[in-house]
């Protein structure tokens, strides 16, 4: 099982990233699939979440309407598009595979990537 996240990078306070994850050795169309971030010296935290067939998507009270989170289960990738990033967005960015629901709970998440720096300037 393998989660590879790439895209992260530093940016000016109002750019954007767009996060990548390429999933691989299980079956990616049966899992929900979500984005976690961690700040420095700070707990990690939920970001987004997507359904198994994309059709629900959730998202932090923090990145709602600034985050859009997104899969193609024929490419095995989900994708976080971040714009108006903030320097409160720093942080490094995992995704994750949920069993079940697609939940906001890291807890419910069986599968993790080795994460990605997001790194915003003011």
């Amino acid at each position: 099982v393998q989660l590879q996240a790439s895209g992260g990078g530093l940016v000016q306070a109002g750019g954007s990233l767009r996060l990548s994850c390429e999933a691989s050795g299980f079956a990616f169309g049966d899992y929900g699939m979500g984005w976690f971030r961690q700040a420095s010296g700070k707990e990690r935290e939920f970001v987004a979440t997507v359904t198994w067939s994309g059709s629900s998507k959730y998202y932090a009270d923090s990145v709602n309407g600034r985050f859009t989170i997104s899969r193609d289960n024929a490419k095995r990738m989900v994708w976080l598009q971040m714009r108006n990033l903030e320097p409160e967005d720093t942080a490094v960015y995992y995704c994750a595979a949920d069993k079940g629901l697609a939940t906001k709970n890291p807890n419910n998440y069986v599968y993790w990537g080795q994460g990605t720096q997001v790194t915003v300037s003011s």
